[in-house]
């Protein structure tokens, strides 16, 4: 076991934290839905792009840990940063602020291990198998099952808040390619400070020039805001790193697909989203297509 990562020791055994990880990652979707009448969403994100750096850059600091060289290594860092978070959780917190249901969400969301594998030929030269193709096309397969029902429907699923999702989707997706070119022997500690900082840079204009500046100080609000920061920006990123650092790519690409069915349920508990029995149908889809797509 690796002793750099607290989360990989022997306090979490290893078949512990795939689960853990889904869980928590699964709550990005709900914390969504939960802030969303208390805090204009892009104004929320930066206090979190804020909280989180602070947070990571003591964790680094404390560790020695070494910060990136020169321009070009924050620049890296920055681009990463702005794609991965800000791009991808401007638009999820847009879309799911705009009515989009946190299941839906999360389902459009992870699709992005897919479309990586759709552009990873022409964008890195890597060649995609046919048994990855056949994957691709199952799930969006299931998606469409998922998403059809509730197109144009009345109290269905936002067309607008729909495509904002999708596009952060592509831009978490860029961001990973960027990330896998740029970032081969950076220390993850101070990359994921940095990348913060590039989010709060983009994020901030952005809450500026289009929102009021909503944030009422709530319970939800600040419970939210604490489980946002220490939970998923920093936990869930480390408990990710230490699946990686063991050598479990493979396992965690599948885990993402667990993750709607998983908020789905989450949503469905705490705010009563419903799911009709084809949309359930297209989530089970959709998970086998990601499990045909991530063999081997």
């Amino acid at each position: 076991m690796s002793r750099l990562l607290p989360l990989s020791d022997a306090a979490w055994p290893a078949r512990l934290a795939p689960g853990l990880f889904v869980l928590i990652w699964a709550t990005g979707f709900v914390v969504a839905r939960l802030v969303a009448p208390h805090a204009d969403p892009l104004t929320f994100l930066c206090a979190r792009f804020g909280l989180t750096t602070l947070v990571l850059t003591g964790l680094a600091a404390s560790a020695g840990a070494t910060w990136p060289r020169g321009w070009r290594g924050w620049r890296d860092a920055m681009v990463s940063g702005i794609l991965i978070h800000g791009v991808y959780l401007d638009a999820v917190f847009w879309a799911v602020h705009r009515g989009l249901p946190a299941g839906i969400a999360a389902l459009v969301a992870s699709l992005q291990p897919l479309l990586t594998a759709a552009v990873a030929g022409p964008l890195l030269g890597e060649r995609v198998s046919l048994q990855r193709w056949l994957g691709i096309a199952v799930g969006l397969v299931g998606a469409g099952l998922v998403l059809a029902p509730k197109l144009g429907a009345t109290g269905g699923i936002p067309p607008e808040a729909l495509g904002i999702c999708f596009c952060g989707t592509v831009g978490i997706t860029l961001g990973t390619l960027w990330q896998k070119r740029k970032a081969v022997s950076v220390d993850l500690r101070t990359n994921a400070a940095a990348q913060f900082v590039g989010a709060l840079l983009f994020t901030l204009p952005l809450a500026l020039l289009t929102e009021t500046g909503q944030f009422d100080l709530s319970t939800p609000l600040l419970l939210g805001l604490a489980w946002a920061v220490f939970g998923l920006s920093v936990g869930g990123i480390l408990i990710l790193l230490g699946l990686i650092r063991r050598g479990a790519v493979a396992g965690v690409a599948a885990l993402f697909y667990l993750v709607p069915p998983v908020s789905a349920a989450m949503a469905f508990g705490l705010f009563g989203e419903t799911l009709a029995p084809v949309q359930l149908l297209g989530m089970v889809v959709a998970v086998l297509g990601v499990a045909i797509a991530s063999r081997g």
